[in-house]
């Protein structure tokens, strides 16, 4: 028997749309992820628990996880008998990579149990299948964090899938959930077909920017050039008040911010822990929709899936 835990991740990291992934961690030591138990069985057994178990699919096919097992097997051609307990900690529909959690604990944790039939780039292939078939495409930006940890760059190269960026360790990662859900899949229909030629050129000189920065160590220049040219114009109306939050939030003093992944989920970054901690108020106060919502402090997570048990 096997317990792993996958942590949360903030897609995009504003100008990195698809490209850009970090996993992020609370500063008090919190587990922010889903954790996935497995162990040999007679048949297959999906168990759910945890604070978000009662958002999932009936169905059990209807499962990430059981998705995770059955491509698995195909994987591997042999159907293999497991019991999984899923820990569903992660709002569904967040932005905070919710589905990469359970993906990539369960196929981490399937892999150890049944001594490490894939390697590490054949996993991370499978996670970014899963991933696409639930969001519509193809993506690595949650995966890829979550299982390596760190900042991850998505290369999609023949060889190597994910790269990991330097990080700045004087940053803190404000998160805010408000308590609501934004389908990822409904939240890539609203963008554009195609973009015009001067935004593309403008994008990929900010993402330029921002991965110099990281290698330089040159923290401010790399929150400014954390700007958003291609989801946060169309994907702000999804959010509450996004506009008016954006601009409290620098007002506070913020070095940047933006939507995690499709939203609702927020983020603001800055280098100072007393301001970090006026905007986690701020927003607890003015941006949470419900009591489920939280609002999270956070460093980078370096270490992504591991085992807890």
């Amino acid at each position: 028997m096997i317990k792993i835990y996958a942590p949360a991740s903030i897609a995009n990291v504003g100008v990195g749309f698809d490209i850009l992934g970090a996993a992020i961690i609370p500063i008090n030591g919190t587990l922010l992820g889903d954790c996935v138990t497995v162990k040999l069985s007679k048949k297959f057994e999906l168990i759910n628990k945890g604070v978000f178990s009662n958002k999932l699919p009936t169905n059990k096919e209807h499962n990430i996880v059981w998705k995770c097992w059955f491509k698995f097997c195909q994987a591997v051609k042999k159907n293999i008998p497991i019991s999984i307990l899923l820990e569903k900690n992660m709002p569904i529909g967040s932005g905070l990579g919710s589905s990469a959690c359970s993906i990539v604990a369960t196929l981490v944790a399937i892999n150890y149990v049944f001594n490490n039939p894939l390697s590490s780039k054949e996993l991370l292939l499978l996670m970014g299948e899963i991933e696409g078939e639930i969001s519509g495409s193809v993506h690595y930006d949650n995966v890829a964090p979550s299982y390596l940890g760190g900042l991850q760059l998505i290369l999609e190269d023949s060889d190597i899938i994910s790269h990991s960026l330097p990080n700045f360790k004087n940053w803190f990662w404000v998160i805010a959930w408000p308590g609501i859900k934004v389908s990822t899949a409904e939240a890539r229909k609203i963008l554009p077909k195609k973009y015009k030629k001067d935004v593309c050129i403008k994008n990929s000189r900010y993402l330029a920017g921002f991965i110099h920065a990281s290698y330089t160590q040159q923290s401010h220049l790399a929150a400014r050039c954390m700007q958003d040219f291609i989801a946060e114009p169309y994907r702000s109306k999804l959010l509450p008040n996004f506009i008016n939050t954006k601009e409290k939030m620098k007002e506070i003093g913020a070095i940047s911010c933006g939507i995690s992944g499709s939203g609702p989920t927020i983020f603001a970054i800055s280098d100072n822990i007393k301001i970090a901690e006026k905007i986690s108020l701020w927003l607890k106060n003015n941006y949470l929709q419900n009591e489920t919502g939280f609002v999270h402090i956070c460093y980078i997570d370096l270490k992504g899936v591991r085992k807890i048990g």
